[in-house]
């Protein structure tokens, strides 16, 4: 039986133990099925434990969160029905410190700061909608956001969420700031990147382990594509 092309031990895998399987994911791949039929993550993971552990059966994966299809960086799977339980608590309750990077097409201002605003999603069209006021039908979302500094002609944020809401900080930096991601012409960049992903990456996760309560800091390493170039040469 050949090894699946999935992922590398050390590249993709961040992290693995009896409980956590820690992926970097790409941009562009789906984190759990939807209708389009594409191969998640989810189910790429179950084939990789099935191979590396000579699994006669499926093999036990569990989505406790997820990013954005065009978005990369830190997803936490569970190998166990323990861990996932216990991480859904956590994630529900924000119980970690989750840190996202950003590349825009210019400075915030001011260059940092906290954002609060009521998110209404459309989930026919799959856009959010941010708005400044309380909305009877939105959700309270919040993140701090701070300029790391220049890259190349782009500029680099550093995104705490507060909230998990969907396409939260996408829409929150485009309307807030007027700073819309670079690529995210669903939230109002001006064009597409090449390989129609978005510059935001999932960099760092810090959490309790679900089991054996051990605090935990994952980091994701940036993305093997040329607009990260000009940050990873000068932030990583």
């Amino acid at each position: 039986m050949n090894r699946p092309n999935i992922w590398a031990e050390g590249q993709e895998i961040i992290f693995e133990d009896n409980h956590l399987l820690v992926i970097n994911k790409p941009a562009g791949l789906l984190v759990q099925g939807d209708a389009t039929g594409d191969e998640p993550l989810s189910k790429k993971a179950a084939e990789y434990l099935k191979f590396k552990y000579k699994k006669p059966g499926e093999a036990f994966v569990g989505v406790c969160h997820r990013i954005d299809r065009p978005v990369s960086g830190i997803v936490v799977l569970a190998k166990t029905s323990k861990a996932l339980s216990r991480l859904n608590e956590m994630f529900r309750d924000s119980l970690m410190t989750k840190t996202y990077w950003a590349l825009t097409g210019k400075p915030p201002v001011p260059e940092s700061g906290t954002l609060v605003h009521w998110l209404v999603k459309d989930t026919i069209r799959n856009v959010t909608k941010a708005y400044p006021e309380k909305h009877t039908q939105g959700l309270r979302s919040e993140l701090h956001y701070e300029l790391l500094g220049p890259a190349a002609n782009r500029f680099l944020l550093k995104i705490n969420p507060v909230t998990g809401r969907p396409h939260q900080i996408r829409t929150q930096l485009a309307t807030g700031l007027g700073t819309p991601i670079l690529g995210d012409v669903k939230y109002g960049y001006i064009a597409p990147l090449p390989d129609v992903s978005i510059a935001l990456h999932a960099r760092q996760l810090q959490l309790q382990h679900p089991v054996t309560k051990e605090a935990m800091t994952f980091v994701a390493p940036l993305p093997d594509a040329p607009h990260w170039d000009p940050a990873r040469e000068l932030f990583c």
